[in-house]
């Protein structure tokens, strides 16, 4: 078996030859995990990243200038952002978020499942709040949130007939989590029972605020119908959102009477986001939290993750498993090793060129490598492949609330899909390096008429990267990896 391994990282090209099977060519690409390839200079120059025999450079990287400083962030609550003891607090960790998460009687046998997956007992506070109480095994009281019984809701009037009334029980979750009392919250989050969460960088993503101000932070649904037919200006709870402690206050305090206004709403969201009107709060949108109003698979919207720390994700019953030949809470418990490994870079999307194969490569970390054939713009790249389609199953591009491109339907201008297979990490203290291995999917190896090389040469691509957990805090340059 002939091969040869390109190492962007290592900065050489190296060959190899061993005996064995002669009829079947091997290789293994090493792809530095983090490259943002080529500038749009460089494209109209060259349309491949420089490559020789004995160096090569595939990728540019977003670099983010190291500052001891970063390890020890601080939030400054003064309006001029000044920095003084007197207004200087610690930094937001799990202990100050306070999770509350929607669930029901009816199906909770099945989707406790999913809450096992992220749910860190000791290290988390939170409650599943149910119409009534659910049986617990050991197993379930040592691995998931506390039950809690919603407050009967029959008082207030409910005339919709398109939603159910439990929308209105869910809609008070927030204020019945703020009159437990509970001792130092900053944030209550709230949650479906199908929603998985990446803790790490929900953490990263509320400390950028101030707790003490009045926050209702979320993000749209990816229907462009449901974001009309509700609004644009509302936090979808599938997704999630997070209301900071001083805003939960005043929604309690006038929840009640703002619900008994809105009897022809027709779910929880709409509900909450009526009394977040009246209180004058917008939303403030963060692209992390995934609604994920779709159906089908998933992998186009995976595969192109805006570079945004990714959150959460929803509708896990809705969409095909993850991972092919696998069931759903399988392939979700192999995608969460990706975000036990390295929260940080879980979904972030990287593209690369490979100049001898004429390839453009696009990685989602710890999910997908896709390699297609002849040179796609990054501008292309970074666009949704419509592997799925609409919450209301259509196949009409106009549905969508966000850009997305056709899957092609020649074979050759198709990706060739290496999913993830492995990951592992150095043990060096000082930058510990991270390895993702991803294996090649037979079933999107489809036949082309091309002469050009073909990616089912390909058996298996290991991306390696520098593990930073400060990546988000720091201004991005471009520079060589």
């Amino acid at each position: 078996m002939a091969g040869f391994l390109i190492s962007p990282a290592l900065g050489y090209l190296q060959t190899h030859s061993e005996r064995g099977n002669s009829r079947r060519f091997a290789a293994v690409i090493i792809v530095a995990a983090s490259c943002l390839c080529l500038s749009a200079l460089a494209l109209l120059t060259s349309y491949f990243c420089p490559i020789q025999r004995k160096s090569i450079d595939l990728c540019r990287t977003p670099s983010y200038p190291y500052s001891k400083a970063d390890d020890s962030r601080l939030l400054a609550t003064s309006v001029g952002g000044s920095v003084s003891p007197q207004n200087v607090i610690t930094a937001t960790n799990l202990s100050h978020v306070v999770f509350g998460i929607a669930a029901s009687s009816e199906l909770w046998e099945k989707r406790k499942e999913y809450l096992k997956l992220w749910w860190k007992p000791k290290k988390m506070r939170g409650f599943v709040w149910l119409e009534k109480k659910v049986r617990y095994t050991e197993e379930d009281a040592k691995t998931l949130p506390p039950q809690m019984l919603s407050a009967d809701t029959m008082r207030f009037k409910y005339t919709s007939r398109l939603g159910r009334r439990s929308g209105i029980r869910i809609s008070r979750i927030v204020s019945e989590m703020y009159r437990l009392g509970l001792p130092d919250v900053r944030w209550f989050v709230m949650s479906d029972d199908d929603t998985i969460f990446v803790a790490k960088n929900l953490l990263r993503v509320l400390s950028k605020y101030d707790h003490k101000q009045f926050y209702y932070i979320g993000s749209n649904s990816e229907s462009h119908m449901q974001n009309l037919a509700f609004s644009y200006n509302m936090a979808y709870g599938g997704g999630g959102f997070a209301i900071s402690y001083p805003l939960a206050k005043a929604l309690s305090s006038m929840q009640d009477d703002c619900l008994h206004r809105y009897p022809s709403l027709v779910g929880s969201d709409d509900r909450i986001h009526a009394c977040m009107a009246e209180l004058g709060v917008p939303l403030t949108k963060e692209p992390g939290f995934h609604q994920y109003d779709i159906r089908g698979n998933a992998l186009g919207l995976l595969a192109a993750h805006p570079l945004t720390p990714a959150i959460s994700l929803h509708h896990l019953d809705a969409i095909n498993p993850v991972f092919p030949n696998r069931t759903t809470l399988e392939a979700l418990n192999h995608l969460q090793r990706s975000i036990d490994e390295d929260p940080t870079h879980f979904l972030q999307q990287s593209i690369c060129y490979e100049k001898d194969r004429i390839w453009s490569i696009s990685i989602s970390w710890g999910y997908v490598v896709q390699i297609f054939r002849g040179v796609i713009e990054p501008r292309e790249l970074e666009v949704p492949l419509r592997t799925f389609y609409s919450w209301n199953r259509k196949a009409d591009f106009t549905t969508f609330a966000f850009n997305a491109r056709a899957y092609p339907r020649h074979p050759c201008e198709r990706p060739t899909l290496f999913y993830m297979h492995n990951i592992t990490t150095s043990s060096r203290q000082e930058r510990p390096r991270v390895e993702s291995f991803y294996i090649r999917d037979a079933a999107t190896s489809s036949p082309c008429p091309w002469t050009m090389p073909s990616p089912t040469s390909i058996d298996l691509i290991k991306v390696s990267r520098h593990k930073d957990e400060n990546m988000w805090n720091k201004a991005i340059e471009e520079n060589v990896f």
